[in-house]
């Protein structure tokens, strides 16, 4: 439990896993195993094409689910190589909905269904594409207020979003799960030799986001040779954003920075066994200088899993329904 710069208090339960989910890796994992063992993870909803406003043609394909009348819009920003249907994202959209909340699930440059429509791709600081979205749709969409949620990279670009552009709209709280908020250390935990196969997936999977965006020689020759996720930032999303360096990209653009001075009511919900993103990044956080704050460091939980003992919902949407029921009347 702890008190927001609102005076709120929200009793929050304790993380107790699911049998046999048991430790870091199992909770990370999860989803890709009930994937590949055949778990569907659907939720239709109404298809919206969203103007990135920069003058670029680009447009965010997103998912719209109504809720109940008189309920905040919950806008929700999925991870690196996630998309509107990642497991995470539909779980969500569902339990929310089910709370009564319109959801949108909006698919960053590049991203699922984005990627036909998008010459350029995401990264960890645009947080002024959710901007756009949020400009782009039926201004009677935001008539309740807004609010907000990020999983692990897309934490990073909400965070960065909160900072730069939140005052905006009407934005009423938001919340990240897992986000590596320290991309530096990030960058170096997943490099370490017991991430190996994580490491490999994702450059894979970045691989393939970035084929189709629109590359230089330079690029698609950078893009055949990098090995590694600090080779693919230094070499590719730093110099395409102005950043130059992977160096500077991670400082720019990391959400340690920015956490003193957020004005919007704020859960920050990471687990301390999570394998790619280190705790201390987390603990070294003083939380006590910016009241809107408000961390939840639950023992486990992995990456993005959080599969509690128990029925469904997953114990980071238990947590956020809380905290926007608490901050939505």
């Amino acid at each position: 439990m702890r008190t927001s710069g609102a005076n709120l208090r929200v009793d929050f339960p304790a993380f107790r896993p699911r049998a046999p989910w048991w430790g870091g890796d199992l909770q990370t994992l999860r989803n890709t195993a009930l994937r590949k063992l055949g778990t569907r993870f659907d939720f239709p909803g109404e298809r919206l094409a969203l103007d990135a406003g920069d003058g670029s043609g680009d447009r965010l394909m997103a998912l719209f689910n109504e809720g109940k009348p008189g309920q905040p819009l919950v806008v929700l920003v999925h991870g690196l190589t996630g998309c509107e249907g990642s497991s995470y994202m539909v779980n969500t959209a569902r339990h929310l909905t089910g709370l009564g909340y319109s959801v949108l699930r909006l698919n960053m440059r590049g991203a699922g269904p984005s990627a036909d429509c998008c010459g350029q791709r995401y990264h960890a600081g645009r947080g002024q594409d959710i901007a756009a979205a949020l400009a782009a749709p039926d201004p009677a969409m935001l008539g309740c207020g807004v609010m907000m949620a990020g999983y692990s990279l897309g934490g990073s670009i909400l965070l960065n979003f909160l900072a730069r552009h939140a005052d905006t709209f009407p934005v009423r709280a938001a919340a990240t799960v897992s986000a590596p908020i320290d991309l530096a250390e990030c960058s170096r935990r997943i490099l370490g030799f017991r991430n190996n196969i994580y490491h490999r997936y994702l450059i894979d999977r970045m691989k393939v986001d970035w084929a189709g965006a629109a590359l230089g020689e330079r690029e698609r020759v950078a893009l055949a040779e990098v090995r590694t996720i600090w080779e693919f930032d230094d070499r590719l999303v730093a110099p395409a954003n102005g950043f130059g360096t992977a160096d500077n990209y991670y400082t720019e653009c990391s959400g340690a920075r920015v956490l003193p001075d957020l004005e919007i009511p704020t859960l920050m919900i990471h687990a301390a066994n999570d394998p790619w993103i280190p705790a201390k990044s987390y603990r070294a956080v003083d939380w006590d200088s910016n009241a809107r704050l408000t961390p939840l460091l639950a023992s486990g939980g992995g990456h993005v899993g959080f599969h509690r003992k128990g029925t469904p919902p997953n114990w980071h949407d238990l947590c956020m329904g809380a905290f926007f029921g608490a901050l939505a009347g």
